[in-house]
């Protein structure tokens, strides 16, 4: 209670007692695999022009392997993916192009053979300040250096079009650390190829003519633990997919790269494992790229927070102009985030076109998906004047109560937005108006989801019941500081089976509606 020390006007704040339940966003995807170059942690990025910027384009490595995490992006941004965090897979033993004279440490971001790449410049501006600019080619740079800076035509284009892809400028910088100019304030966080270390006092060394770095290497062949990552490492040092863990946002997982420790589902398990541990998202699997025959095909796990999608589809790869064949997952898992944004989590995320795509890699028939879809693999079909479709909303489990994406998917949306927003009542006092408040948060939230559509019932009463009272808890419950709180929801169902029973009718003959 408050006190009244004085006479006079007191103006107090009430709370009013009801907390209101936020629905959680459904859409933002982890997307983890191989690419050219860039960070090794968790990155947000919202469009696949900064994709491009961040991690590079399309990218196969020296030995020809093609690696798909740029056409997964794409495709998830192409069928209305909004937000993803990737996270680049690199070899624990990869070192990165460096550059030092001592005073400043210089360092391709993240590990790589394409630090090598990136040539330097540093310049005197007068008054202590100095120019830094970074120029990255994405193959080896020409000889003589082109460099876009430079006021010598002679230097500014290579005849054999090997020009830079990348140029940053970084002007007016200070060696001061208590300045506004300082360099590592100024270039850090903004630069997507370098980072700079200060290791003594000092402007660097001046560069006028373009500097390669140098030491970077791209370490072993991929391994186990690259991919994976390491559970014991340190919160903020973790790296591959137990990266995702420390991301809140994440909804939805998947790896364009899922086979990239070849034709086996050491990723497909760990995609598996996080969402069944955390509860919170759900994993969107790829067929294998040889896959079994039809009559042999299985999902490759059993869970039901996991969906599996075949075949593979084909895009035109814009440098060469013929087909590629590629993973559906990164444009599927984009889908998933358009018919959220547009329908909600409670609509199945099938009958949907892929955008982006040429074709599928093979044409299924419906003698082909009668024996598919009983066993959770979601065809992708052409439908002649449609165009090319998801033509499946399952889930792999073989448990029938979670056999469909939307409801598997509708109750990880209700679980995680009464959790995030019912943080409040922990360590209040554990009695009858407590309870009455919980109850009615939760009833608001989800009178609002069957207002919305999300949950069957022709009265609210028949969409969900809130029981929080004594009959859910013991007083040994009380005592022992558990608040237990017992919900049902009644999900809506897709129509996966649309039956028209017609037969002939004579005119006149009786005829009941209803």
């Amino acid at each position: 209670m408050p006190e009244y020390l004085y006479p006079g006007v007191y103006v107090e704040e009430v709370d009013t007692g009801n907390k209101p339940i936020e629905g959680v966003s459904t859409s933002t995807a982890g997307i983890l695999g191989v690419a050219e170059r860039g960070p090794k942690k968790p990155t947000l990025i919202v469009s696949f022009n900064e994709f491009v910027r961040m991690y590079g384009k399309y990218y196969a490595e020296a030995d020809g392997r093609q690696r798909y995490l740029a056409y997964g992006v794409e495709g998830f941004f192409q069928n209305g993916g909004k937000r993803c965090f990737v996270t680049r897979v690199v070899s624990a033993a990869a070192l990165s192009g460096n550059y030092t004279d001592g005073k400043i440490l210089i360092e391709a971001i993240g590990g790589g053979l394409w630090g090598n790449r990136v040539g330097l410049k540093i310049e005197d501006r007068g008054n202590g300040l100095f120019r830094l600019t970074a120029i990255y080619w994405s193959k080896d740079p020409p000889t003589p250096i082109v460099d876009p800076t430079s006021r010598d035509p002679e230097k500014l284009r290579d005849p054999n079009r090997r020009d830079p892809q990348i140029t940053e400028v970084f002007d007016d910088l200070s060696a001061n650390p208590v300045s506004s100019g300082f360099y590592e304030r100024q270039i850090n966080d903004r630069s997507t190829l370098i980072k700079v270390i200060r290791q003594a006092d000092g402007v660097p060394d001046f560069l006028t003519d373009v500097t390669l770095m140098q030491n970077g290497t791209d370490g072993n062949d991929l391994a186990e633990e690259d991919f994976l990552g390491d559970p014991a490492a340190e919160p903020g040092n973790k790296n591959g997919l137990d990266s995702f863990n420390e991301i809140e946002e994440i909804s939805l997982l998947t790896s364009p790269d899922e086979f990239g420790l070849g034709d086996n589902f050491i990723i497909t398990n760990a995609l598996r494992d996080q969402c069944e541990l955390r509860k919170d998202r759900f994993a969107v699997l790829n067929a294998p790229p040889t896959p079994p025959p039809i009559g042999t095909h299985f999902p490759s796990v059993n869970s039901k927070y996991a969906a599996y999608y075949y075949p593979w589809v084909d895009v035109i790869d814009p440098l060469t102009g013929t087909r590629v064949p590629i993973p559906p997952s990164g444009h599927v898992t984009g889908i998933y985030a358009r018919s959220d944004n547009e329908r909600g989590v409670h609509k199945d995320p099938a009958n949907e076109v892929i955008r982006g795509i040429d074709s599928l890699n093979v044409q299924l028939t419906n003698e082909h998906q009668a024996l598919l879809n009983p066993r959770g693999v979601n065809a992708l079909r052409y439908f002649r004047g449609m165009g090319n479709l998801v033509w499946g909303g399952r889930t792999t489990s073989s448990d029938p109560d979670w056999k469909y994406i939307n409801v598997r998917r509708l109750f990880i949306f209700v679980e995680k937005s009464i959790e995030v927003s019912t943080q409040w009542v922990v360590f209040e006092i554990n009695d009858e108006p407590l309870w009455a408040r919980v109850r009615r948060s939760i009833s608001d939230f989800l009178t609002r989801l069957w207002i919305d559509g999300m949950l069957q019932g022709r009265v609210k009463e028949e969409a969900y019941f809130v029981r929080c009272d004594r009959t859910t808890m013991t007083q040994a419950d009380i005592d022992n500081g558990r608040l237990i709180c017992l919900i049902g929801i009644a999900p809506v169902k897709p129509a996966e089976f649309v039956i028209f029973r017609i037969g002939q009718w004579t005119g006149g003959s009786d005829v009941t509606e209803g």
